[in-house]
């Protein structure tokens, strides 16, 4: 048996989520095929077949799409293919459709002209019938396509319907249904095409070619051949290439088309910097750390299309509605094609073959599901394209729909609300020691320790300019502190608990200590073994804009905000009151926060899980919906979770929240006027008062007015308020 490969492919022409439907079955049941999926929100097919490929292409081209063949070279990410090889759709000119529809308006126009100057003859019929020729081309091709497969799509359901017209003789109906049908075809390609773009806009933002150093001399090379290592020379108000790391120059960085952020971000040596972002003032070398098919520009566009593929469950349950709607539609047609016409004159009631068949023809058409089953799809594709370009990665419409319905949201403390960073906060003190000599006595202790309060003391003496005398003899205590020479005198900087074993008096600072800890502070002794110099207190200090963020949450409609925290209660318990958290768990272990989760899940509904996406691991598996924040270059965390916000920006979670809500209204919205205006064709059936032309109005432009509903999602964007 042959090896099994996975193809992709790039339809052009591909504007009806019904067919698209129908185009993936056929393709499933073709020998050879193991799997096949169309994403109608960027046009691309993949199949999973062994030998089967000749077969898959005439399936194709016999439905009436172009190919655009996208098999991904070895050891390519599957993004980067379709980055490199998508040929942009231009739905005024795809197949000539803008020609032949204007040409068929022009008939029709004549046609029109001729009728009503005299009575119907033989010139207006041949225009009528060149009219639905040309307009109708397409439409036949792949309605005879899918009658042929037995597939009744769209396509057929026209066919069908022309086809009928012109057996009982209406050519004006007959011409002017398939003129209607392209031009209507035409303006819902142009709408799509707007949705489609979300997802091309995200892959023009990385350059084609860089500027690498090799041998001592600039060479601009595609961007496909830089390999990690390479350096990259970038220019001033130019976009850099590949991911990477600065090893010479300064300058900022405007990095929203990753993160979101809306300043730009000053880099100097040791930064990271991405793909598709815009450096401004100052030239940067950087030495590339990711080829370009592998970059975090590449993963969040692969990202991006996997979960506009995905079906969430409103858009699962509407196919699945469709599979059964249109087999009874055309019964329906049937009974009043046929039946109806055989019964009544059985009760005295004429009724003519032609004009009950005429009827049939309108129902077939307008009962078409082509405006429902895209009336879901249409909205969560643009939903997630317009998050995606705010720095928000939404990994499918099922957690779209699920943060729409979130009830409670969950946050750790650590890295999330807080900078994941102590700083020092207060300097107290005692003993007749200035405040300045005690900050230098400590830095000079904790100069050779690896602990982030160490770290903190070091920043604060740098930033006071504080001298800092010389020690020796560094020893790290550990749980408790650290201890060094300083001037001949053992110096120790720790927590109460050290001093008392080292029976130093600490009665003066015992109620600073107190003080301090109430309002969430670490407080750290300095001193000797017999006496306490004074007190150092730090505390990780929350994010500028975690207090805007939980407002937002609340005006976006989420009613219990709680913190699950490994600290210590005082400490979470201080942070909760400052930014008004309603409930405060806190020296959780990973176990116990899976435990918290579930807790609130059962008192207050669904649970969202807010944390860095690595070591909250456990508690956002657990909770309904996990969202990793600051996962911009890291490729476990992007994978991870339910929804990525790129950058450490809380801002983008009410506007994650607000934007979810207005997509689950948007998609009640467009199922109402979906099934509305069917439902007011249909009932138009039965006096004999829809037009089969009329019903191609009422499908298409339903269609055409729920994608326009979902378009408005494209203008949502965070407000500045929430910061």
């Amino acid at each position: 048996m042959s090896e099994t490969r996975t193809d992709q492919y790039r339809l052009t022409g591909l504007d009806c989520a019904d067919c698209a439907m129908k185009l993936e079955r056929r393709l499933r049941a073709l020998p050879g095929v193991a799997a096949a999926a169309v994403n109608f929100a960027s046009a691309k097919l993949t199949v999973t077949h062994h030998a089967a490929e000749d077969a898959i292409l005439r399936a194709i081209r016999d439905a009436g799409y172009a190919i655009a063949v996208q098999p991904p070279p070895d050891g390519a990410h599957p993004c980067a293919c379709a980055a490199c090889d998508l040929q942009r759709p231009r739905p005024w000119r795809t197949h000539g459709r803008v020609i032949t529809t204007a040409l068929s308006g022009a008939l029709i126009a004549a046609a029109w002209l001729l009728d009503h100057r005299a009575p119907l003859g033989l010139p207006a019929i041949v225009l009528y019938l060149l009219a639905m020729g040309i307009g109708g081309y397409w439409t036949f091709r792949r309605g005879l396509s899918a009658l042929r497969a037995l597939s009744f799509d769209m396509n057929a359901l026209m066919t069908i319907a022309v086809s009928g017209a012109l057996l009982i003789r209406q050519w004006e109906e007959a011409g002017v249904v398939a003129f209607l049908y392209s031009l209507s075809n035409l303006l819902e390609s142009y709408t799509m095409e707007k949705t489609r773009r979300s997802i091309r806009g995200l892959m023009e933002l990385a350059p084609t070619e860089a500027r690498v150093l090799r041998d001592g001399e600039e060479q601009c090379v595609p961007v496909a051949m830089v390999r990690p290592g390479d350096v990259v020379v970038v220019t001033p108000a130019a976009k850099i290439p590949v991911d990477g790391t600065v090893i010479a120059g300064a300058s900022a960085v405007n990095q929203a088309p990753i993160t979101g952020e809306a300043m730009p971000v000053e880099k100097r040596p040791g930064d990271p910097v991405y793909a598709g972002t815009l450096n401004t003032l100052g030239a940067l070398e950087v030495r590339a750390t990711r080829t370009a098919d592998d970059t975090t520009l590449a993963h969040i566009i692969h990202q991006v299309e996997e979960a506009q593929a995905r079906r969430a469950p409103a858009q699962a349950f509407i196919e699945r509605f469709a599979r059964w709607y249109t087999p009874a539609a055309l019964g329906a047609a049937g009974v009043i094609a046929i039946v109806v016409p055989l019964t009544l004159p059985l009760f005295g009631i004429a009724a003519p073959w032609a004009d009950w068949c005429y009827r049939a023809l309108a129902l077939l058409v307008v009962a078409c599901p082509c405006a429902l089953v895209i009336s879901t799809p249409v909205a969560i594709v643009t939903a997630i394209g317009t998050a995606a370009r705010h720095g928000v990665l939404i990994k499918g419409g099922v957690h779209l729909e699920q943060a729409g319905r979130i009830a409670v949201i969950a946050f750790d403390k650590t890295g999330t609300l807080t900078r994941g960073r102590p700083d020092v906060t207060d300097v107290v003190a005692l003993d007749g020691m200035a405040t300045d000599g005690l900050l230098g006595l400590a830095a000079a202790v904790e100069r050779r320790a690896a602990h982030p309060l160490a770290d903190a003391i070091l920043r604060a003496a740098s930033r006071d300019g504080v001298a800092i005398p010389p020690a020796e003899g560094f020893r790290a205590l550990p749980g408790q502190g650290a201890m060094a020479v300083v001037g001949g005198t053992p110096t120790y900087v720790g927590s109460p608990a050290l001093f008392a074993e080292l029976g130093a008096a600490t009665s003066a600072a015992e109620p600073h200590v107190r003080a301090l800890r109430d309002d969430g502070k670490t407080a750290m002794l300095v001193g000797t073994d017999e006496r306490i110099l004074g007190i150092i207190a730090a505390a990780d200090g929350v994010r500028a804009e975690s207090a805007g963020a939980i407002r937002g949450l609340r005006r976006a409609g989420i009613r219990q905000v709680a913190m699950l925290s490994g600290d210590h209660a005082e400490v979470a318990t201080a942070l909760a009151a400052r930014l008004d958290i309603d409930a405060v768990k806190a020296e959780l272990l990973p176990a116990a926060k899976t435990a918290a989760v579930a807790a609130l899940r059962a008192e207050h509904g669904a649970v969202a899980m807010v944390g860095d996406g690595i070591n909250d691991a456990p508690a956002l598996a657990a909770a309904d919906l996990g969202i990793a924040m600051g996962v911009a270059g890291t490729d476990t965390a992007l994978e991870a979770a339910d929804i990525a916000l790129m950058a450490d920006d809380l801002s983008r979670l009410p506007y994650t929240i607000r934007l979810s809500r207005r997509t689950l209204g948007i998609i009640k919205q467009n199922i109402v006027l979906a099934l509305g205006l069917k439902a007011l064709a249909l009932a138009l059936v039965f006096p004999g008062w829809l037009t089969i032309w009329l019903a191609v109005l009422a499908d298409m432009g339903a269609s055409i007015l729920v994608t326009l509903n979902a378009l408005r999602l494209l203008h949502e964007r965070p407000r500045a308020g929430e910061r």
